[in-house]
């Protein structure tokens, strides 16, 4: 039997462990749901992206799980493979 994610998701969350490290990644996450957008926002495959930017369709890949975190050269190369800018804040926390 298989739950739907959300529901897992939740479930998941209510172990204070589990959570500790949900939310340790929290920031690595928005990067790549960011990337994601982008990507999506430009219309462009991950095979398409990966083209315009002289690397591999699994690169992307990795990069938009992510299992790799992208350098500032990689993430400039990103923003003008898909027409976006990017924009850096460090926010009080």
């Amino acid at each position: 039997m298989t739950i739907p994610l959300k529901e897992f998701m939740a479930k998941s969350l209510t172990d204070p462990e589990v959570k500790r490290e949900f939310d340790a990644l929290e920031q690595e996450f928005a990067i790549s749901s960011e990337l994601i957008r982008a990507r999506a926002r430009s219309g462009l495959s991950q095979a398409e992206l990966a083209e315009r930017m002289g690397t591999s369709q699994s690169a992307i890949a990795r990069i938009e799980s992510g299992r790799t975190l992208p350098s500032a050269k990689t993430l400039i190369r990103f923003a003008e493979a898909t027409g976006s800018k990017i924009e850096l804040r460090l926010l009080a926390a």
